[in-house]
């Protein structure tokens, strides 16, 4: 027995092949965009991020070569996180006290 339904060839136009390689391009920047995000929103990458921070921060902070304003702004910030870990840390020991 014969196969009455041969396969149809295919058969392109010049506007298929554009949104072939229309599509195969969205695709290839699809898959970029949600590596990099991958990438950023990592928990290692963001631990890694903030350590570096922190330690510009305080190489800034405790300089004499740091630009005036890098070296007043790390202050400030670390000035602040000083307070902030005061506060919470003196909530603890009332929540604890109040036990």
């Amino acid at each position: 027995m014969s196969d009455d339904k041969a396969t149809p060839e295919r058969f392109t136009t010049p506007a298929m092949l554009a949104v072939e390689a229309e599509i195969a391009a969205t695709r290839h920047q699809l898959a970029t965009t949600v590596d990099e995000l991958t990438a950023r929103l990592a928990p290692r990458a963001q631990a890694e991020a903030a350590v570096a921070t922190a330690r510009r921060l305080a190489s800034d902070a405790t300089s004499p070569d740091a630009d005036p304003e890098d070296r007043a702004r790390a202050r400030r910030v670390l000035v602040g996180v000083g307070a902030g870990v005061a506060f919470v840390t003196a909530i603890v020991v009332l929540r604890i006290a109040r036990r």
